[in-house]
């Protein structure tokens, strides 16, 4: 029977890279000098550091363009809320979502329920495990998660036949 999972990864190399390349150019931008700006990474959460808020914001844009370069979809980022460290010092945690949540799997397994499209979906972990009974019927599955899935990143992996 011929099936495919849906999931949301993320390669952490080219987070760690996009990273190290935002860290460099920030070090070595004028309007940076004397400052503390920088991104630390710790697992899956990303720490912005910078002297004001106008700076955590101008980190924040380098960072996502050097994401964006590097082939990750940036819409598995989760902001959290900026915080005072100290004087005007601020930082911002940002955390990068990574697997299907229960309730988004939950989502898409009714949205697929509700297309009428002769196949069945099933939540397995961080995954969404898709069969029918003909290879088009799951095509057309993916196409109808890529028109309707737009506030999270989705990957189509383990195609059988």
């Amino acid at each position: 029977m011929p099936s495919f999972d849906i999931v949301s990864e993320v390669n952490q190399v080219e987070v760690r890279n996009a990273v190290d390349q935002a860290n460099k150019e920030v070090s070595t931008r004028y309007d940076f000098k004397g400052s503390d700006a920088r991104i630390e990474v710790a697992e899956k959460v990303l720490t912005l550091f910078a002297d004001a808020e106008f700076q955590l914001d101008q980190v924040k844009e380098i960072l996502l363009g050097k994401l964006s370069k590097r082939s990750i979809d940036i819409r598995c980022l989760e902001y959290g809320k900026l915080e005072k460290v100290s004087g005007n010092k601020v930082k911002q945690a940002i955390t990068v979502r990574v697997g299907i949540e229960t309730e988004t799997a939950k989502r898409l397994v009714k949205l697929i329920k509700d297309s009428k499209l002769k196949v069945q979906a099933s939540i397995q972990g961080d995954a969404v495990r898709v069969s029918g009974a003909k290879r088009d019927l799951l095509q057309d599955c993916i196409a109808l998660m890529r028109q309707e899935v737009t506030d999270f990143p989705l990957q189509y992996n383990n195609f059988r036949d």
